[in-house]
């Protein structure tokens, strides 16, 4: 009997996976009043020193990852682009809207992904789905090459969840675009945060239910019919 041991490579943990978006949130808000308030910089000021905080963050991810990751990259390139646009305008007002920008440029990446047949979110949700074993790690090659049962449905649902996910970000640009012009500066630094946390939540429940819930049952019965085929006793034919 074989066990497993602490040589596996540990699977990401669910703050793991969140920790990247805590980030994100949470420096630059609470980076942005330090700067204001306890520094007295101007608004302008403030949002653009901790605008800085995402862009680090992705580079570093990028460095420390060693591979390349599209969505980190196309993320990263829209930040530094609308960022030096916004110093030249000296604008705040465009400071806060260019996370409408981010929002829009990846929503669109995502969508334009589906249609070329190579969706975007798959990365970051099939970590969730196979857990490291190998027994569904085969069966995700079969389903998604076309060679089982299932294969076409699956493919549905994968395109599903990419499709949930760029609908809900572009929803959220523009919530945040009109919010940046229409409201207080202060309130939208705070508002535009809750922003993206509704538009996370609302994603996570469309998407577990109209894609991530079905391709676990696929995956696991896919998994079980390989089993069932691996099993089966061979038939011998009398002679």
């Amino acid at each position: 009997m074989t066990k497993n041991t602490g040589s596996q490579s540990r699977q990401p943990s669910v703050l793991d996976n969140f920790k990247p978006l805590l980030i994100d949130v949470a420096v630059p808000l609470g980076s942005y009043y330090l700067f204001k308030d306890g520094f007295g910089t101007s608004t302008f000021a403030a949002l653009a020193w901790s605008s800085v905080v995402p862009a680090v963050r992705t580079v570093w991810s990028l460095v420390a990852e060693r591979k390349t990751n599209a969505l980190a990259g196309l993320i990263l390139v829209v930040n530094v682009v609308s960022l030096l646009l916004s110093f030249v305008s000296g604008d705040p007002r465009l400071m806060l809207a260019k996370d409408s920008g981010v929002s829009s440029v990846v929503a669109i990446g995502i969508l334009v992904s589906v249609r070329l047949g190579k969706p975007m979110m798959t990365a970051g949700m099939k970590p969730f789905l196979v857990k490291g074993d190998a027994a569904k790690e085969a069966a995700w090659q079969r389903l998604t090459s076309g060679g089982a049962a299932d294969s076409a449905a699956f493919r549905r649902k994968e395109n599903a969840f990419s499709i949930v996910w760029g609908v809900v970000l572009f929803a959220e640009c523009v919530a945040r675009f009109v919010g940046a012009y229409t409201i207080p500066v202060d309130t939208m630094v705070w508002l535009g945060s809750v922003f993206l946390i509704g538009a996370m939540a609302i994603g996570f429940v469309v998407s577990g239910g109209l894609a991530v819930e079905p391709m676990e049952r696929i995956l696991k019965a896919e998994v079980e019919a390989e089993a069932g085929r691996t099993e089966r006793p061979a038939v011998t034919v009398a002679a």
